[in-house]
């Protein structure tokens, strides 16, 4: 299992993570893009990153944004250092 981290880490790693906030026990941040088009393109490139990490967030989408969700399951659905660096890993591309 991996562990659950507390809130002065969760702060610190948002602090590096600019337009992402800490909202019922996960990592969340909505993703303005160009068009549907670059919102889809956008999809599969977290998809790509989410599943070399074997992490699989909860994701919507509506017309040109997309908005990302990283909490762990087998943490019982709270922020883990793998929600951090996947969010790093996202934002860097973004």
């Amino acid at each position: 299992m991996t562990q659950v981290i507390g809130i002065e880490e969760i702060e610190a790693a948002l602090a590096k993570l600019p337009g992402w906030a800490f909202e019922e026990d996960a990592l969340v941040k909505t993703f303005a893009l160009e068009h549907f088009a670059s919102a889809l393109s956008f999809i599969v490139r977290v998809g790509i990153e989410c599943e070399k990490e074997d992490h699989h967030p909860h994701l919507t989408n509506q017309w040109n944004l997309v908005t990302l969700r990283f909490s762990t399951h087998d943490a019982g659905n709270k922020v883990t250092l793998k929600d951090v660096q996947l969010a790093r890993a996202i934002q860097n591309f973004s």
